[in-house]
């Protein structure tokens, strides 16, 4: 059984702020869905393969190769600001 102060004790953990008449509606939900849950639980799926996706899909990645790329000097000229060879940017972490 799930009790108000399980709730709130969840609700502190993942920093939500609830008010009163929700933890009520909220205690009943999370029943409800621990409930479904330990249903799932007596099912015997000892044959059952485990699964990612229920379709069988799987990624499609192309060949490595190695092509032509610009030089860094040609590449550099496009830049705003350059030092020692790279891109020169501003700071955004202290």
């Amino acid at each position: 059984m799930i009790s108000e102060k399980d709730v709130k004790h969840v609700a502190s953990l993942a920093r939500i702020h609830l008010k009163d008449q929700e933890i009520g509606r909220l205690t009943k939900d999370l029943e409800k869905i621990l409930d479904y849950i330990h249903k799932l639980n007596t099912l015997d799926v000892s044959g059952v393969q485990p699964t990612g996706h229920v379709l069988p899909l799987k990624n499609v990645y192309r060949k490595d190769a190695v092509r032509p790329s610009l030089a860094q000097q040609e590449v550099l000229k496009m830049s705003v600001e350059q030092q020692d060879g790279f891109f020169k940017v501003p700071k955004v972490i202290e």
